[in-house]
Parts: structure tokens; C-alpha cells; sequence
């Protein structure tokens, strides 16, 4: 039971009794919460207040709410949802630094024929392998999407240095080694999850829907130093642009 005896008890700690509930199964998966007018006699909170918590839990992907039926519990844990606007290679950056990088490993790989294909090097080539887990630090139990970058092996320091900073890779390859993003060609595609490691990093079953984002990183010479794959869970991204007429 949903303590009632709070006088104007603020959204936070409305949202995190909420929570607590459907964390705990109190509010279990598929069930209905308390009607906007219960939550407020309980909470003796203005249907403004209950109204705000609700959509920000509808927001992280925990409950859904349709008109006659009330407010469904969707899932136990928030899920995490993003939508970058992305207009040039300055908001990509921004964006990764405002997302923090988990290290997962940092090794030397012999590039296979398939992946070598899909960022644009030849099968077999020695590359460092970067993997690491991105997150949200407001929801930090729900991974946002693993990523595996690739850069030579020459620059096996930066491998080393990713682990105690929060810069991007092309970042610290830029301050190292001078080599500046130009220019950036990327690929976005649905795909089914095959590989176990991102399998175990994600939370995801074998064959499950992704999608997957592959970037290659040009210089103003446009050669490629930096190659990377980004695996999202498939409810969690969406992309938005705005495209405009060309003028004449």
C-alpha cells in the first residue's frame, strides 16, 4: 500500500515510491497502477504532480498509458531511450561525452572477412579492439549500446589511456597523435545479436533485434584511422534529422 499519510509529498519522492514498487513486483509487469486520482489521494498530490511522474515513468519505458484503460506496467527496470539529433561530427562528439564508456577490453584482433567488409579494411588485418558498454548515469543498470572500435595497433597507448578517461578514442588519438575527424561515413542497419559477448554486455538473448551503427573516422587527407560498431538494442534508438531545401 502506497503511503497516504504525506502532505504534498514531492514528484521525486512520488517517482521513486513508484519505482520502488515496480522494482520490487509490488507493481508487477503487466498490471495496472493506482488511477491518477488514487495516486493522488494517496500521495495528496495535484493531478498536475501525478500526471508529471507518470510521464517521465511512460519516458523511461516502464509503464504505457491508453485512455479507458489506465497506466500499464511494461517493465521492471527503465529502459533506455535516446534520440540524437546529430547535424555534424562536433554533436556526435558531444554526444559520446555526455554518455559515460564503460571498458570492457582492450585486445589485438585478426579482423574477420565479414567485419572487415563492413568497415572497410582487409580481411585478416591486426587492429586494437576497443569494447566497452555505453550507459546513461541516470539509468546505469540499463546498458544503452555496445560498442567495439578499431584503430592500429601502432596506437596501443591510447588503448591503455581509454581506461582512465572519459575522452573519446578519436579524441585522444587527435591530442597523441594529431590525427583530427574530418569526416565521418556511417552505416545504419537492423540486425540480429550473434555475438555472446555483447549478448552477456546488453542483457540480450541470442538472435535478438538490434541495431547496428558502423562509422568509419576520415582524416582531412581522407584516409581511415579510427573504424567503430555500435550495437543498440532495437526499442532503444531512434534517430531524427531535419532536412531542408536547398536553396535556387
Amino acid at each position: 500500500m502506497l503511503s497516504n499519510q504525506m502532505s504534498k509529498t514531492n514528484s521525486a519522492e512520488i517517482a521513486r515510491q513508484l519505482l520502488d514498487g515496480i522494482a520490487s513486483g509490488r507493481f508487477a509487469v503487466g498490471s495496472l497502477l493506482p488511477t491518477e486520482f488514487e495516486l493522488c489521494e494517496q500521495f495528496n498530490a495535484s493531478r498536475y504532480t501525478i500526471r508529471a511522474v507518470l510521464q517521465a515513468l511512460q519516458d523511461q519505458g516502464l509503464v504505457s498509458r491508453r485512455k479507458n484503460v489506465g497506466t500499464r506496467v511494461e517493465a521492471s527496470r527503465p529502459q533506455a531511450r535516446f534520440r540524437p539529433t546529430l547535424a555534424s561530427v562536433d554533436d556526435l562528439v558531444q554526444f559520446g561525452v555526455e554518455h559515460s564508456r564503460h571498458v570492457q577490453s582492450v585486445e589485438t584482433v585478426k579482423v574477420p572477412g565479414d567485419l572487415a567488409r563492413e568497415i572497410g579494411c582487409a580481411e585478416g588485418t591486426p587492429l586494437l579492439r576497443i569494447s566497452s558498454i555505453r550507459v546513461d548515469e541516470g539509468l546505469a543498470d540499463a546498458p544503452m549500446a555496445w560498442t567495439d572500435i578499431y584503430i592500429d595497433p601502432a596506437y596501443k597507448d591510447i588503448g591503455e589511456r581509454v581506461r582512465n578517461s572519459t575522452e573519446l578514442v578519436s579524441t585522444l588519438i587527435e591530442s597523441r597523435y594529431g590525427r583530427q575527424i574530418a569526416e565521418i561515413e556511417q552505416d545504419v542497419r537492423a540486425s540480429t545479436l550473434s555475438d555472446e559477448r555483447v549478448e552477456k554486455g546488453l542483457g540480450l538473448e541470442h538472435g535478438a533485434a538490434v541495431l547496428k551503427i558502423s562509422r568509419r573516422y576520415l582524416d582531412a587527407a581522407g584516409e581511415a584511422f579510427e573504424y567503430s560498431v555500435t550495437v543498440h538494442p532495437a526499442d532503444s534508438f531512434s534517430l531524427s534529422m531535419r532536412l531542408k531545401r536547398s536553396a535556387g
